[in-house]
């Protein structure tokens, strides 16, 4: 089932004076939706930066520099009810539990895009919760609060760590968010391990439905090299997010902390075949950026549609990649119809 949603009337009803506030919050927010949403597609930094199994921050220093910016990151985000680390095969899993509706119901665990970590969600953070209590989660091999231990060499490897820190979680099922390569983590997990999942909403998936232009790889690869200017990440990103600025972002700076002193070790994320995604039996959301970069957007849909037997198929016309940080409210009132909850 596919919904082609208007930017200004995303179907959560606000009043005119509303939805006027919420767009100039929007065009706030995406700067640092901007950032974070873009680097999770920076394949050429994960190709380039290498040299060690596991990933890793390069020096004692640059571990200091990303905390740094890390903690004025989560500075935005209220105290958490609960601060887990969950041990895996393949190392420990930092989660933050935050407290919702409907504590009896399955809770949203977000999951972020690469080179990303769980302050990338600030912005939906309270909205969210009024849906669901709300896991906030730093992807194992990322910069972040995780720590590998062990490599992590493909999709298979990917989707058993996550499903053991999820193992792990007082509830027996979780509902997924992802963003980005979030939403290809969560389709990931679906495939190969679907059992501690009540079903999964995906915001802007990349490399899932659609490939990765080649156009967005080539004006990437400038930008992943740690030592070039940040002006030249900065640029690229800025693109990608139909030209909304990423200066002086706590989110951005951490993200560029964390390109800048961490070296991935991770493998780059492989296009999900048809019968793949058609033998997904979860309810799955997915929310498509009609203006997205990182993928044809229409064919994206065309494909989700196609594919997926318990799919809803919701595209944002006026969205870019940075969707979670342009339309937070609509996103919480999509989700909550998709966990059929009360916004």
């Amino acid at each position: 089932m596919r919904d082609e949603r208007p930017a200004d009337d995303p179907g959560a009803g606000p009043d005119t004076a509303a939805r006027t506030a919420a767009a100039r919050r929007g065009r706030r927010l995406r700067r640092a939706g901007a950032f974070v949403l873009v680097a999770a597609l920076l394949l050429g930094w994960a190709a380039t930066r290498g040299g060690a199994p596991v990933g890793h921050f390069t020096s004692a220093e640059g571990h200091d520099a990303f905390v740094a910016a890390y903690e004025r990151a989560m500075a935005d985000l209220p105290e958490p009810d609960e601060v887990l680390d969950l041990r895996t095969d393949y190392g420990v899993v930092r989660m933050y539990r935050f407290d919702g509706a409907a504590p009896e119901e399955e809770p949203l665990v977000l999951l972020p895009g690469r080179a990303s970590a769980a302050p990338v969600f600030a912005d939906n953070l309270a909205s969210l919760r009024a849906v669901r209590t709300v896991y906030l989660i730093d992807l194992l091999g990322e910069p972040g609060m995780s720590v590998q231990s062990r490599p992590i060499l493909d999709d298979a490897d990917q989707a058993l760590w996550l499903h053991q820190a999820l193992s792990r979680l007082p509830e027996p099922k979780v509902q997924l968010l992802g963003l980005s390569i979030g939403g290809w983590t969560a389709v990931n997990l679906a495939i190969r391990h679907p059992d501690t999942l009540a079903g999964a909403t995906l915001l802007d998936p990349a490399v899932t439905f659609a490939d990765l232009p080649l156009e967005v790889v080539i004006r990437s690869l400038p930008a992943t090299v740690p030592w070039f200017p940040r002006s030249w990440r900065d640029g690229f990103n800025q693109w990608t997010a139909g030209g909304a600025p990423v200066e002086d972002v706590p989110v951005a700076d951490m993200i560029e902390a964390g390109m800048r002193h961490y070296s991935l070790a991770l493998p780059a994320p492989t296009r999900f075949t048809d019968d793949r995604l058609e033998g997904v039996d979860l309810p799955v959301l997915v929310v498509i950026s009609g203006e997205s970069v990182m993928h044809d957007p229409a064919e994206a849909a065309r494909t989700a549609e196609r594919t997926l037997s318990r799919g809803t198929v919701v595209t944002y016309p006026d969205a870019s990649h940075a969707v979670n940080g342009e339309y937070p409210r609509e996103i919480a009132a999509d989700v909550a119809r998709f966990v059929g909850a009360t916004p």
